[in-house]
């Protein structure tokens, strides 16, 4: 992390440590425990934007692990990760950003409901369908693309799930398990 990174998410953004990890419990005046300072809505803004987890793990070239750590939004995050989150979900760095619970701004809550519409009329295409629906799905499509170009490579929904590639690990995988579940179940 370069020293205006930390400066500028330490100072201004998200005072806590430069670790990267989740921030601090603080404790109130009656030893209460505070909640942790929101930093970002990364995890708001993926969901919005209609992009999984793994889509998004993909996309930044990153471990689906890193992904959940990094969209927790008491996650200290540099400069270069919210860069790097803005480029892989195609919104405005500043919607990443905590604004006093502010909703999304409106574009990009726009370009959510087109994606959603695309990724529908996507999977319209692929039914098997009379031709009337087809050609009617792919009428509609080019009508889409004509408003915005960019989500002419936008995929259909995914009908079950997507299977996993040999080295990516299930999310079993990356939850601990104690060793007294086995035990416990047994009495």
């Amino acid at each position: 992390m370069s020293v205006a990174d930390d400066f500028v998410m330490n100072t201004h953004f998200c005072p806590g440590p430069t670790s990267g990890g989740a921030l601090p419990r603080r404790q109130e005046r009656n030893g209460a425990p505070k909640r942790p300072v929101r930093c970002h809505r990364i995890a708001e803004v993926r969901q919005q934007q209609g992009v999984s987890v793994r889509s998004a793990a993909r996309r930044m070239g990153v471990p689906m692990e890193q992904v959940r750590r990094e969209e927790r939004p008491d996650t200290n995050l540099t400069l270069s990760d919210l860069a790097r989150w803005q480029k892989a979900l195609e919104v405005p760095l500043v919607d990443l950003l905590v604004d006093n619970n502010a909703p999304l701004s409106e574009p990009i809550l726009k370009r959510a409901k087109w994606l959603r519409l695309m990724k529908t009329v996507k999977a319209l295409g692929e039914l098997k369908a009379s031709p009337a629906v087809s050609r009617m799905a792919e009428m509609l499509e080019q009508q889409v693309v004509e408003i915005m170009p960019e989500l002419q490579d936008v995929g259909a929904w995914h009908s079950v799930g997507q299977r996993r590639t040999q080295d990516e690990l299930g999310r079993i995988v990356e939850d601990i398990v104690p060793t007294t579940f086995a035990r416990d179940g047994l009495h």
